[in-house]
């Protein structure tokens, strides 16, 4: 069916859709667009609706990278609908439907690299031309908090201990600590059925006022991004209309778990064969090579996993994050993990990735890394058996992933993977803008020097 067939379809089906939310992701991960009237969706179909492509680069105040604007004079691109994006948007006031799109150059004939979804797009190609397809699953962590904030703007927590303090832990796995929010857990869940959003489970997680929630795999990794994408949203959404603030921040409150996205994928060949299956545990020779991909391409990577100054306060030893490239079969501490079970649903979980990373980009950079593990035939080490913490702590500096956010871009700015496989435009504007959301960090005074020092 064509594009403008599965518009058609929609309308009818949703007669009382006035409103449309078009939806672009910018680097972040943030959602920017406009709001379309009904009688003017069309338009986006027909190739006629354009945005800035600095849309794409925006920082997380949603200001323009000076140097692109410079650089290019502030250009349109036509952005392109996904129509598979369709869905109803149940929280809105006024009948409103969303779509996601992804951004063109001003002539509408070719992909606008800096786009996110563009990126992880360019790498599914790459494997269409080996005949494989990604197969892809998203994990994801978030802190359910009060709106309103402390007398010094700190969140508050909704698991409490009885003298007000936060609770010790979020009742991992609590049945009647999940009951204790089930009316928001079931306007979520109503919410992702109306929006075809595939939720698999959801736990109460090990961290005070933390929850997981799960999506089933999806044999499409950029539709699974899309999905994981609209369920972020969903989540943060139906939390305000229930008087919370569900966030996806590494690390809200410090000494405390912070929040990742964990990863699973596989690779299937032409006849839908997992490859990385090959009848016995360790799994196939292809399974080894794309371990080793994702290993040797970790650091140069983090700048994506850890986009922002809070990821890296999640990256600490003994925080349920991995802080150096390790790999195990059924083993929870390292970074990569091998989950037991049937051969055919044989895949890696990729652990590093915060909560606040961008999904695309993830995906993009973990999928990039096994592909160039998979071209070059690479290696592993030997996996790793009992707690990869323990080891991790023993390792030299060299050995471990970046702890700094300057020295995650500074890889990242100087890798010859994330240019070969992500693209060497993306890897300047990804540079730039997060050099430029560095800078501002760098130059504020915070409270913690006025308590020290004033």
């Amino acid at each position: 069916m064509k594009p403008i067939e599965q518009l058609d379809q929609f309308l009818q089906t949703h007669p009382e859709v006035e409103i449309f939310e078009v939806i672009l992701h910018d680097l972040n991960g943030i959602h920017r667009g406009k709001w379309l009237p009904r009688e003017q969706i069309h338009k986006l179909f027909e190739g006629g609706y354009k945005m800035p492509q600095s849309t794409c680069s925006l920082d997380s105040w949603g200001r323009d990278l000076e140097e692109l604007v410079a650089a290019t004079g502030d250009t349109d691109g036509i952005c392109t609908a996904h129509p598979e994006t369709l869905a109803i948007v149940p929280w809105a006031r006024r009948p409103t439907a969303q779509i996601v799109v992804s951004m063109l150059s001003p002539d509408g004939q070719t992909d606008y690299p800096a786009d996110p979804r563009v990126v992880l797009q360019q790498v599914i190609e790459r494997y269409t031309k080996l005949g494989l397809t990604p197969v892809v699953a998203s994990e994801m962590e978030f802190h359910l908090l009060e709106i309103d904030r402390d007398q010094f703007g700190r969140p508050q927590h909704t698991q409490r201990a009885i003298d007000g303090s936060p609770a010790l832990g979020g009742a991992t796995y609590g049945i009647e600590a999940m009951r204790e929010i089930a009316p928001l857990m079931d306007a979520i869940s109503s919410a992702t059925n109306l929006q075809n959003l595939p939720v698999d489970t959801l736990i109460s997680e090990f961290g005070a006022s933390q929850c997981e929630i799960n999506l089933h795999h999806q044999n499409s990794a950029l539709r699974a991004c899309d999905q994981a994408s609209m369920l972020r949203r969903a989540i943060r959404a139906v939390a305000q209309q229930q008087g919370k603030q569900a966030s996806f921040m590494a690390k809200p409150f410090a000494g405390e778990v912070g929040n990742g996205m964990h990863v699973h994928f596989s690779l299937l060949d032409s006849m839908g064969n997992n490859v990385f299956d090959n009848g016995t545990p360790e799994g196939s020779d292809i399974l080894q090579h794309a371990v080793a991909g994702c290993l040797e391409n970790m650091a140069d990577s983090i700048a994506i996993f850890a986009p922002n100054i809070n990821s890296y306060r999640r990256l600490v030893a003994g925080c349920y994050a991995p802080t150096s490239p390790t790999w195990g079969y059924e083993n929870r501490t390292t970074a990569l993990r091998i989950p037991a079970g049937e051969g055919h649903a044989m895949r890696i979980e990729h652990r590093v990735a915060g909560a606040d990373a961008n999904v695309y980009l993830t995906v993009a950079a973990m999928l990039a890394a096994a592909l160039h593990g998979i071209d070059n035939e690479l290696l592993p080490p030997a996996a790793t058996i009992g707690d990869a913490g323990e080891l991790e702590l023993q390792q030299k500096a060299e050995q471990q992933l970046p702890r700094f956010w300057g020295d995650a871009l500074q890889l990242f700015e100087q890798s010859e993977f994330i240019a070969g496989y992500l693209g060497e435009e993306f890897k300047t504007i990804y540079a730039q803008s997060k050099r430029s959301e560095k800078a501002e960090f760098d130059t504020r005074v915070t409270l913690l020097e006025y308590d020290a020092y004033l």
